[in-house]
């Protein structure tokens, strides 16, 4: 009987000890279910007519999956799973409690990849726009930046060939790393900077698709980039150009350089295996200069010149080739950011800073004018380390220089 009177006092005990705690435990009072949801795809920003702000949305349109399907493409055509909205707004918060009103699903910014801006809206300024990234807590800090010569708008409702939508299609072009790729949080960093200068992918006019259903429709493309200063875009940079910054910045991962040789008139095509770059500051005598130094590896893809690529003097002759064509890059990307933007976009400005901290402190503000008068030098070092196979006799007649 005692055990009974004691074990009946332990679970009335135990019950008291837990009940407060019943109403901590978290329920689904307050759940969103996905139907409730408007799934935001990408984000295009733009000066209206108004000047005010207009805020387009790319949203995502769910679909049942077509049966005889594979990896969502269709055979022939390309059918949209997504539709833009926009409206117009005095702050992109403003604009986005009205775009809400035009949708009847709740906006969820979770899945937003891409922020495009518009070449007017970057002229006048994008600082306010990125404080709305960085200060909410809903959009992506690592979502992909670009600026677009037409309208962000525009873009959005562009209708790629091979990827079901244009967001999908600009996280493609920026990942094959052929080019700058810039989140939000990157160009928060370099407005931010000691430079205060940035550099994005340019969305070029958009070419016209041939496919299907998506003909006569517009294709987004990446071509050069955009220069910011002091968060305003004040020129652009060409293919060339802004393959010629990612030496410098320590982001060329991947590209193919060809050459012309002194021979004839062949060529020889290299593929980009590796490469490491550092920037070197020197203050000599109230003197900047600063040494961009290279070391890369690559590999023959094919060589149209009668140049027997096995004999290590023509090798080296193919390799110095490559450094001027590096070097000839690097150059023409310094050229117009330094003398013609005055933008440093390069990270020269870090670089001095981390070296001569104490020279920096006392000198930082006339940075725009030191960085016009910094002395570049280059240091390159190329090797081949792959040739391939050679096929002399086929392209010579059986003569081998």
């Amino acid at each position: 009987m005692d055990c009974i009177r004691w074990w009946k006092y332990k679970s009335f005990s135990l019950f008291l000890l837990l009940s407060p705690t019943m109403f901590l435990l978290a329920g689904c009072w307050d759940r969103t279910e996905v139907n409730d949801l408007a799934i935001i795809l990408a984000t295009g920003v733009d000066i209206s007519k108004k000047d005010e702000i207009e805020l387009s949305v790319q949203v995502f349109i769910p679909k049942p999956a077509e049966g005889g399907q594979q990896g969502g493409m269709s055979s022939g055509s390309t059918s949209s799973q997504t539709l833009v909205r926009s409206a117009e707004g005095v702050t992109i918060g403003d604009a986005m409690s009205r775009l809400q009103e035009k949708l009847t699903r709740r906006i969820f910014w979770g899945q937003n990849e891409v922020l495009v801006i518009g070449e007017k809206l970057a002229k006048k300024g994008v600082g306010d726009q990125i404080d709305f990234w960085m200060r909410y807590t809903e959009p992506r800090e690592r979502a992909d930046v670009f600026v677009s010569k037409i309208s962000a708008k525009e873009v959005l409702e562009s209708m790629p060939e091979l990827e079901r939508d244009s967001a999908k299609q600009l996280r493609k072009l920026v990942d094959s790393q052929i080019g700058v790729k810039v989140t939000v949080k990157d160009l928060s960093e370099m407005l931010s900077g000691e430079a205060g200068a940035a550099v994005i992918p340019w969305v070029a006019n958009l070419s016209p698709s041939n496919l299907g259903v998506n003909k006569g429709k517009n294709i987004p493309f990446i071509k050069g980039a955009a220069v910011l200063k002091g968060d305003k875009m004040v020129g652009r940079l060409s293919d060339k150009e802004t393959r010629g910054i990612l030496w410098p910045r320590n982001e060329m991962k991947s590209g193919i350089i060809t050459i012309r040789t002194n021979e004839d008139s062949g060529y020889v095509s290299l593929n980009l295996l590796r490469s490491n770059n550092q920037l070197i500051p020197k203050i000599t005598n109230g003197k900047w200069s600063i040494r961009v130094k290279t070391d890369t590896d690559l590999e023959v893809l094919q060589n149209t010149s009668n140049l027997n690529l096995i004999r290590p003097k023509l090798l080296k002759e193919v390799e110095r080739k490559v450094v001027q064509e590096i070097e000839g890059r690097e150059k023409l990307a310094l050229a117009n950011a330094q003398k013609k933007l005055n933008a440093d976009i390069f990270g020269f400005a870090e670089a001095f800073q981390r070296k001569y901290p104490k020279i920096w402190k006392k000198q930082s503000r006339e940075w725009n004018d030191i960085f016009r008068k910094v002395d570049i030098t280059f240091e390159t070092k190329v090797n081949i380390i792959r040739t391939g196979l050679e096929n002399e006799h086929a392209k010579t007649g059986g003569e081998d220089k």
